[in-house]
């Protein structure tokens, strides 16, 4: 009686699951691995895939459809891979690369295929959108007018930029590229945009100090980490910038404001050509395959300002690029020069002298210039780059000797203190009111007779004593970006107790 009842047991329970199994029939695509190594695989049997389509490896593994032909697809892994071999089974999902986004990912660091590398609980995102997506049309976008502030005076006075503007910040190798996409991050802490930053094959010691810095300095909880680093898999790498991009789009077509720092392009360029060429796509220029521009055109193409009707919204990129030697005329930084709407070029020769940011102004620009600017340091800037480039231009010529009269002795000593105020230090950028009322002292020449040395004491006075002692004028250039006579008189005044005090201070007797 006991066999009798538990056969019909398990005669029921297998009914049951019976009933509840899906017998649809089903079409699978399955190809196997023929070759595999340095993070691409060949797979055959799989004639009916397409381009970008995600395949799926009997042990998981995910990659993606670079090459197809009839016989062969070229597919590079999305993970390192390491249960992959010859014989393996390939199946074809007929899906794309999708990545998740939404406000759950705000103070997270994710991995481009939507892992979280923080440690943290799994991500609840809204929903999981392509990382390929079409850029917006001309009729969706709108005019680039609102200013998107950087906290380092050198480049919101002479190199202004724009909310959905494509600003490319190029130079040699440790120059403080990544510096000033980490100094305009923290400076969004006090401001409704959103940060995106992409680690695209960096070393995980160059990420962990990015993060911390933001962490420390900034708005942490407004800003997601996508981290392709240099020990993910050359096809995670390469996925990473579109990830982010996606990442950024989602605040963006909800009208928000978006920040999205991708750095660096140049080892994305690298990378691409490493997967081309295992994959055995034609070389061009420099080894380069032939659509190397449209790599990065079709990802940067993605910024922009949204029109009213499509919310109003923005996304503004700032891609990283390296030169070699200074070589600006190199295939990738030309490439990406003429696809930006201006650069930020940051000169060796500067930074070894100790003049950071190491921005050279001459050959910084921005194309979309002073419509965006605000109005406070418009007012202040106009004339300031030319009669920084002229103060340049004498300085080299009177370091051979010659004697310099009184008229161009003033300018130099101008100069110098102009320059001394663009320089700041990492991790600090200035509030607009700051930079207003340092501006203005350089621009009255209030601080032509006070000495070089002197001048970060000045700096830091004004630093604590603005917000304490002037709060409304503060406040009010802080928020409306404007500068009225009332508050330009009161910051004319601070300046002046400042000096008073600075030469009180250094008296005899005191």
């Amino acid at each position: 009686m006991g066999l009798e009842r538990e056969a019909g047991d398990w005669i029921e329970g297998a009914r049951a699951r019976l009933e509840g199994a899906d017998i649809s029939p089903r079409l699978d695509h399955v190809g196997r691995v023929e070759e595999i190594g340095d993070g691409v695989a060949h797979v055959s049997g799989l004639p009916h895939t397409r381009l970008d389509e995600l395949l799926r490896f009997e042990d998981g593994t995910l990659g993606l459809a670079m090459t197809a032909s009839e016989r062969v697809t070229g597919c590079v892994l999305l993970s390192s891979g390491d249960g992959v071999r010859a014989g393996s089974k390939v199946y074809g999902t007929g899906q794309i690369a999708r990545v998740p986004v939404g406000e759950a990912l705000l103070g997270r660091v994710v991995s481009p295929i939507g892992l979280p590398l923080d440690d943290g609980p799994p991500l609840a995102a809204d929903r999981r959108d392509p990382v390929e997506r079409p850029a917006p049309g001309i009729v969706d976008r709108d005019l680039v007018t609102e200013p998107l502030l950087t906290g380092l005076t050198v480049i919101d006075a002479m190199i202004p930029l724009g909310r959905g503007q494509r600003q490319l910040i190029v130079g040699d190798r440790k120059t403080g590229k990544t510096t000033i996409a980490i100094d305009t991050i923290i400076n969004q802490r006090a401001s409704d945009v959103v940060c995106v930053y992409a680690a695209i094959g960096q070393k995980a010691s160059t990420v962990v100090r990015v993060i911390d810095a933001v962490k420390s300095h900034g708005a942490a909880e407004r800003t997601i980490f996508v981290v392709g680093a240099a020990d993910a898999a050359p096809g995670a790498q390469w996925i990473t910038p579109y990830a982010a991009c996606t990442i950024a789009e989602y605040f963006r077509d909800r009208g928000q404001h978006a920040l999205l720092i991708l750095d660096d392009l140049t080892k994305h360029a690298i990378i691409y050509r490493q997967l081309s060429l295992l994959l055995r796509k034609p070389p061009g220029r420099e080894a380069y395959p032939g659509d190397v521009f449209y790599l990065h055109a079709r990802l940067l193409e993605r910024a922009a300002k949204l029109s009213a009707d499509r919310g109003g919204g923005s996304m503004t990129a700032f891609p990283i690029a390296e030169t070699q030697a200074g070589n600006l005329t190199a295939y990738i930084p030309t490439n990406l020069i003429s696809i930006t709407d201006g650069q930020v070029y940051l000169e060796p020769k500067l930074f070894y002298e100790g003049q950071k940011p190491a921005v050279n102004v001459g050959m910084s620009v921005s194309r979309v210039g002073g419509a965006t600017q605000a109005k406070a340091i418009k007012s202040l800037a106009d004339s300031l780059k030319l009669d920084y480039a002229q103060f340049l231009e004498l300085e080299i010529f009177t370091r051979f000797g010659a004697m310099a009269d009184e008229r161009t002795a003033r300018k130099i000593a101008h100069g110098r203190r102009l320059r001394a105020i663009l320089a700041q230090t990492e991790y600090a950028p200035l509030p607009l009111s700051l930079q207003v009322a340092l501006l203005i002292a350089v621009a009255t020449g209030k601080l032509d007779d006070l000495p070089l040395e002197k001048l970060p004491r000045l700096r830091a006075m004004l630093s604590e004593r603005l917000p304490q002692d002037r709060p409304r004028a503060a406040s009010e250039i802080d928020t409306t970006g404007e500068l009225s006579d009332a508050a330009r008189a009161t910051l004319v005044d601070l300046i002046d107790a400042c000096l008073r005090d600075l030469s009180g201070a250094d008296a005899p007797g005191e």
